[in-house]
């Protein structure tokens, strides 16, 4: 990471609130040195609707931010975009963004990156097939074998073992080797990148009840445990497996630094209830910072200036403490 570059913004897809969000951070973030990754005329066209008095510049790697705009690394949308009404035109757009960022966090042209929400649908539909999510297309992009998904509010950070599979592929996903690798990568980026020398992490079970000893399923007693042992035997401080409808509880959670879910809808609720609007994903184990909203491209509210901005602030503001290397949350 080179601390001294700015940060980068990708700003979604250009239908969703994206741009919307992205338009409000100078304002919110007056002291945050980023740069906007998107349509320059479809940001343009976004600020006026939305009457917001803000002034945007385009800018080249290389050249120096200037003062008293934002600057902007223009990605043709391809197609006239029109507020709330996705366009499959636009999924090579979105994906150029992205490729940029990833390129100049490895190149030190940026010092971490920031994600708008887009569609999988449409990236789907009009550039890639086979693409799943944000996550799996950075870990890919930068030639890292295994990342991990973690979100983050006051006073709860939630992992998973695994992201964007069917419930019915979960199972056969769960292994003990990659249960180590997940975990390894939670422990040091706990470790590294919020500052927790002992990092003390809570492991869900994947069946009801944490299996009830076999009766509930035997994944918890041939794959879970092992692997938490093994970890254990290593100087991890680890508790569980425990049974997911008893674990995010106050006398447990105040007591370690995250919980490691088994499953995207495992997780992922209680985490959104405690703070939807305010938490942060972050993706762990790449090679370099990224951080994203909670949501969705919330097509319908494109446009109307009712898009809550607060995912994004707090998710640029904890990029900018991790790379100065103060972390708050």
């Amino acid at each position: 990471m080179n601390p001294n570059a700015p940060l980068v913004i990708s700003s979604g897809d250009p239908a969703g609130i994206g741009p919307d969000l992205v338009l409000a951070l100078p304002q919110a973030l007056p002291n945050t040195r980023f740069v906007l990754l998107g349509d320059l005329a479809v940001l343009e066209q976004r600020a006026q609707l939305l009457g917001l008095d803000v002034t945007l510049a385009e800018w080249q790697p290389g050249a120096p931010l200037p003062k008293g705009s934002t600057p902007v690394w223009h990605c043709p949308a391809g197609v006239s975009v029109t507020p709330g009404q996705p366009d499959p035109a636009t999924a090579a757009s979105t994906l150029t963004m992205l490729s940029r960022a990833i390129d100049g966090c490895l190149d030190g042209t940026f010092s971490a990156m920031v994600t708008a929400p887009l569609a999988k649908s449409v990236i789907c539909d009009g550039a890639d097939p086979h693409f799943t999510g944000h996550t799996e297309y950075l870990a890919a992009r930068s030639n890292t074998e295994r990342v991990v998904m973690m979100l983050a509010t006051e006073g709860l950070r939630v992992a998973l073992a695994t992201t964007h599979l069917p419930l019915r592929n979960v199972a056969d996903a769960i292994t003990q080797e990659s249960l180590t690798t997940t975990l390894r990568i939670l422990h040091t980026d706990l470790r590294q990148r919020f500052h927790i020398e002992q990092p003390r992490i809570l492991v869900l079970g994947l069946n009801p009840h944490a299996g009830e000893d076999g009766h509930l399923g035997m994944e918890e007693i041939t794959t879970i445990t092992p692997a938490l042992d093994a970890l254990r035997a290593q100087g991890f401080t680890l508790t569980g497996p425990l049974p997911a409808d008893t674990a995010f509880t106050p006398h447990l959670l105040e007591t370690h630094d995250a919980v490691l879910a088994m499953y995207h809808d495992q997780g992922l609720p209680v985490l959104k209830y405690a703070g939807f609007g305010n938490a942060i994903n972050i993706t762990l184990g790449l090679p370099f910072l990224r951080t994203s909203v909670d949501h969705g491209t919330a097509f319908s509210l494109a446009g109307t200036g009712k898009a809550n901005v607060g995912s994004l602030v707090a998710d640029t503001k904890l990029a900018q403490q991790l790379v100065q290397g103060h972390p708050e949350s």
